[in-house]
């Protein structure tokens, strides 16, 4: 059986493919090396401290904690964010300072730039709309014996959208006050309906406890919190003190069962009335 001479290698590419096999095993991570490796990308993606500055989102309801980046910003100063995958604006309400990083941060957004000239005409101008319209949609709501309650009122800063967020007990048909309020300002109209739980969340208050609502200051995602678990917790469901200002039961009690879980012994943060 004959060898075909192309398919022998050359005593020079021996060679390379030796010194590449070499090269390559030397960059394969092992369990000695992969350890740092990880460590090294994660110091890499995530600092030790982090600029946060105090921002309400259209100067509307809670600040929200936001990354300032290297960004020179103050109290009063309008900035461009990014909200639900559209550009809108925020306030300033509380300087940039330094705070350690911690993992929740991941979620933190961040500031993309404080509003120039342009921006700040484009601001003035949507807020003269927003106001225009929440008047107008309350004059139309009331004349059409519509029931709602309209919670805020915000236009779009890439798409021609004006967006009414509003609450309501029972469903409503929006398709008349849909056409009032395209024929008056032009554009798409969306009506937004969310829950009470969501309204506090945008409102923002101080609940029962004196601290500011857990919604409206640090929660990403609304769990529900279930008559069950309130029951597993040994809490009474008639006590007032366990329902929120939305009315649903309150999202701390989602911290009750944590911290149950793990320190079963520990007294409870929330007890019922009447006991010590």
């Amino acid at each position: 059986m004959q060898t075909d001479e192309r398919l022998v290698p050359s005593d020079s590419q021996v060679s390379m493919i030796c010194v590449f096999l070499n090269t390559s095993m030397r960059t394969v991570p092992t369990e000695k090396n992969l350890a740092p490796m990880i460590l090294d990308e994660l110091e890499e993606a995530f600092p030790e401290t982090v600029r946060s500055a105090g921002v309400k989102i259209r100067n509307f309801g809670e600040a929200k904690k936001m990354n300032a980046a290297a960004l020179s910003l103050r109290c009063g100063d309008r900035v461009m964010v990014e909200v639900n995958r559209d550009l809108t604006y925020g306030v300033v309400v509380a300087d940039p300072a330094a705070i350690p990083f911690v993992p929740p941060m991941r979620m933190m957004k961040t500031i993309l730039r404080k509003a120039t000239e342009q921006d700040l005409a484009t601001i003035a101008r949507y807020e003269r709309l927003a106001s225009d319209a929440r008047r107008y949609c309350v004059d139309r709501a009331r004349a059409l014996r519509l029931d709602i309650k309209l919670v805020e009122v915000y236009a779009s800063f890439q798409r021609r959208v004006l967006t009414f967020v509003y609450t309501a007990d029972e469903r409503i048909d929006f398709r008349e006050i849909v056409r009032d309020l395209a024929r008056e300002f032009g554009g798409r109209i969306e009506m937004l309906h969310i829950n009470t739980r969501d309204e506090a969340r945008r409102l923002g208050g101080v609940d029962t406890c004196g601290l500011t609502l857990c919604c409206a200051s640090f929660l990403v995602d609304f769990e529900p919190v279930s008559i069950k678990k309130a029951k597993a917790l040994g809490l009474r469901i008639e006590d007032s003190q366990l329902m929120g200002i939305c009315g649903k039961l309150k999202c701390c009690l989602l911290f009750e069962q944590a911290d149950a879980a793990v320190s079963p012994g520990r007294p409870r943060l929330i007890r019922p009335t009447g006991t010590s």
